[in-house]
This record gives C-alpha cells, structure tokens and sequence, in this order.
C-alpha cells in the first residue's frame, strides 16, 4: 500500500476536521460538542464505537479481512483556558478556551487514519483500535478510561501515539523517536505554610509564614543538587506562592503551589518524601506547621524499545529525511503513560508548528500557537504504515 498517496488523498478531509475542531475547543473531562463531531464523522463512515467516561470519550474499532493482533492508536481531543490570538479565520468560538496544544490536529489525524483504514478493511487482518480520550492536560483521562475498561474487547497487542507542534531542537517536518523514557512523570502539590499574624513594625510577636515559605523554598531545591545523584533526571519547582493582603500585615497562612518530575519511581519516591519532610521540619524550626498535599498524576512514558524501534524503522523508509533519534527525553508529562504501562508501544513527535505573522514559532500553551498543517501527512503515514505492515495480509 502506497500510504503517503493515501494520506495525501485525504489531506484536505484532515485539515477540514482539524479547523472544525479548532474551533470547538473544550476542558479537561466534559467536551460534548467534541464528541459529538465526532460521533457524526464516525456515524456517517458507519463506524461502530463505544463511549466511557460519562460520554466523553469514545472508542471505534476497525476490524480487518479475518483473525490477528490488534494496534491501538490513541489520541487525546481537550484544549486550554487560552484566549486565542492567532488571528486565523478558523479561530476558537469559544470564549477564553483554546487548542493550543495539538490535539485538535491530533484527534484529526486519528480520524482521517480511521476513515483511510474503513475503506481497506480487505489489506490488513486483525483490528484497529481507536482511543479518543478527553483530559490529557488534566485531570487525566487516560487512566478513567482504562479503569472503565475502555482496553478491553479486544485488548490490543501494541499501541500507537504522538504528539504534534513545537519539538525543542527539532526543525519542522522531522520526527522524533526515542526508546525507554521519553517523557518524565508529574506530579503536583501544595504546601499551607501556618504562622502567626501580626503588625509588619513587630514581626517578633508574629510567626512569618512569609520567611518560612522562602526557607522551605530553597531547601526543595537542594533535593535535586544534593540527594538525588547527578545523574538521576528530576526537577522540582515552585510555580505559585500566595500569602498576605497589605504591606504592613505579616499573613496567618501561605500557599505555595508546584510540580515534581522525574524519570524513575526511585527518584518519585524520595522527592515525595523529602517534600514532606523539608516542610514539616523547616515550619517547626520557625514555630510554624506545614499540610502538604502531593498528587501523583501521570506516570514516567516509558516506550517499549523493540517496537520503538520498528516503527522508526518504518518511518525511515517513508521519511528518510526527517527521522531522528531524540537525544534526551523531555520532563513534559504525558498520560499516554498509562496505556504505555499496559500495552508496550510506542509515542513520537512530529514537529509542525505553523509561524505567526510576525514570523514567531511560539510554542505550546501560548495564545498565538497554532499547527503546520502541511505536516499532517507524516502522522497518518506512519500510522498506517505501522498497521499494513504489521497486520497486512
């Protein structure tokens, strides 16, 4: 099968759906009109799918010319509370909510790969499974959907991902593979630091909550550069920190909010640990108490070299230009992750981030990103190469 002509075919088709559903951005775990284009896209293909976490995610299955293994392929459909400035004619109608992450590109490339394989059930044995999963940027829809048995009838055999936009060090048009850990773990907490009021002119009638967040602060950082190895890849970082009303009033409280994130459980677990320790200890020494509240959110993406390894194989042949080994993994966290852990597969980058009008490539998360949607092409590709080659009759 000839599947950069197939993909190429169907190129103005996957644009369409992507625009279409730019323009329909929606949160974490509740994103009815999403679905619902999708639903239609499916039913007027007569694709048969199931629905899991409370409707909002959905999963379609291809099934081939007689009995074989099974490919998943996932791709996540939510978007961020951006307001948009790309200036396109296809911009986010919906207010203060934008898809400045991909996954509008990446629901469509799913789709469109979907759609190409419904129409040459008769090349390949076995199934396709296809996974449109909600909350990837939070909380989390991955895990729900495993949990409510979303992998299951039939479960696949090796799953499929990818992630599109601006790759660091990457020129666009290229894709990168990396085996083992690719993308790091993520977690989040919060620290309630618990001092004692009082008048700025008297702080030793108070207990500082201000001055004890700054200790418990740099003490956090000494957890990467004094005990965790050098060679042990984690961060830990303090995003938000939150106390007092007036320049004279030393506050009862202060909040710190952040992230941790590594690439071995190891590691997560003694920086959990000592985040919890450091606190605590540091709030008494100062008279002061600490309530930490630590949430392990996605897990370290590990992919499975072998198949690694097969797929970019595959896609050196079809792309023997753009294809390359991603030096060091990335400390993004992805809930990929969880299919990851149970089903050994494989997830890479396609770079294809689209410039600004003032020539920016601004990267994900920013109110002017937006997709090259020339590059599509290459994910479908891959895709279905993956399958024609693994499943083909």
């Amino acid at each position: 099968m000839d599947v950069i002509k197939l993909a190429k075919e169907n190129e103005e088709l996957c644009i369409e759906m992507r625009r279409d559903l730019h323009m329909i951005p929606e949160l974490e775990l509740e994103l009815p009109k999403t679905v619902k284009y999708i639903k239609d896209r499916l039913d007027s293909w007569g694709v048969e799918y199931q629905e899991f976490v409370n409707g909002n995610a959905i999963v379609a299955l291809i099934e081939g010319n007689g009995a074989g293994e099974c490919i998943g392929i996932r791709a996540d459909m939510d978007a961020l509370p951006i307001t948009e400035e790309t200036g396109v004619e296809y911009a986010s109608t919906h207010a203060g909510c934008m898809h400045a992450c991909g996954h509008d590109g990446h629901a469509a490339i799913a789709l469109t790969t979907l759609k190409i394989l419904n129409e040459n059930k008769d090349a390949f044995k076995g199934s396709v499974k296809f996974f449109f999963q909600p909350g990837e940027e939070i909380p989390g829809g991955a895990k729900p959907m495993i949990d409510e048995g979303a992998l299951e009838n039939p479960r696949p055999d090796f799953m499929l991902g990818l992630h599109s936009g601006n790759v660091s060090k990457m020129e666009v048009g290229k894709i990168g593979f990396r085996e083992g850990a690719m993308m790091a773990s993520m977690d989040r907490f919060s620290i309630k630091v618990n001092g004692r009021g009082g008048h700025g002119a008297n702080p030793h009638e108070a207990i500082d909550p201000i001055i004890i967040s700054g200790e418990i602060l740099m003490g956090l950082q000494k957890i990467i550069s004094r005990e965790l190895a050098p060679y042990d890849q984690a961060l830990v970082s303090v995003c938000k920190i939150e106390g007092g009303t007036s320049q004279n009033i030393i506050p009862d409280e202060v909040n710190m909010l952040g992230t941790a994130r590594t690439l071995n459980e190891k590691a997560r677990d003694l920086i959990e640990d000592r985040i919890l320790g450091i606190s605590d200890g540091i709030a008494k020494t100062y008279g002061g108490s600490a309530e930490l509240f630590y949430e392990r959110m996605y897990p370290v993406l590990k992919n499975e070299p072998e198949f690694t390894k097969y797929v970019k194989g595959l896609a050196a042949k079809l792309f023997p230009d753009d294809v390359e080994d991603l030096e060091n993994p990335t400390m993004g966290g992805e809930d990929m992750a969880f299919f990851l852990q149970e089903v050994p597969g494989t997830f890479f980058f396609l770079s294809n981030v689209e410039p600004h009008s003032d020539g920016v490539r601004y990267p994900h998360h920013n109110s002017k990103f937006n997709l090259d949607e020339s590059q599509f092409y290459k994910g479908i590709s891959i895709f279905l190469g993956t399958v024609f080659d693994k499943l083909g009759n």
